[in-house]
């Protein structure tokens, strides 16, 4: 289990870290440092057999720590001004795939989570309103709200992470 959820540290955001960075980017560093965290805590000891569980035919947590990590990569790609690759699409439509196993599965996360941050901290420092679009329908955003979403849309696959993986380790336990 991760060491600093033991240690009694605050959340990421209350630490007082990465004051150099502007807010909307920290608030979104802060959420990403958070969701690794979280999900290493409460999912990183979990067997692989457990990870792919899908209690009541719910996405397992497997997926959720797949889609986190790819999606991500997609939003920021958008927040860059880009649309994304076919190698990217393709990533997309595996995420739900079982057979995830526990060390590769937090490889890609971890390094998809430091590659993500590094992204965020390229775009800190533009301009917040510049206009961005999301998706093959080109749909109007700005960068501030792609990356306020990038913090939202991963606390909210967190979430839904840890309640299965909390539903799988309660019935594992059961049996």
């Amino acid at each position: 289990m991760n060491q600093e959820k033991g240690a009694g540290l605050p959340e990421p955001w209350l630490r007082g870290t990465l004051t150099e960075v502007a807010s909307v980017a920290r608030a979104v560093l802060h959420a990403l440092e958070l969701a690794g965290e979280d999900l290493q805590y409460w999912a990183g000891n979990m067997s692989d057999e457990e990870l792919n569980s899908r209690p009541s035919d719910i996405a397992p947590v497997a997926f959720h720590i797949r889609h986190i990590a790819r999606s991500v990569d997609r939003l920021l790609t958008y927040a860059e001004g880009s649309q994304l690759s076919a190698e990217q699409t393709a990533r997309l439509r595996s995420e739900l795939e079982p057979g995830a196993e526990c060390e590769e599965l937090f490889n890609e996360l971890v390094g998809a989570l430091k590659l993500s941050m590094e992204r965020v901290r390229a775009l800190a420092t533009s301009d917040m309103s510049a206009k961005r679009e999301v998706g093959g329908k080109r749909l109007p955003t700005t960068l501030g709200g792609l990356l306020v979403h990038v913090a939202d849309h991963t606390q909210r696959h967190v979430g839904q992470a840890l309640t299965t993986a909390k539903i799988v380790i309660s019935k594992s336990a059961a049996t």
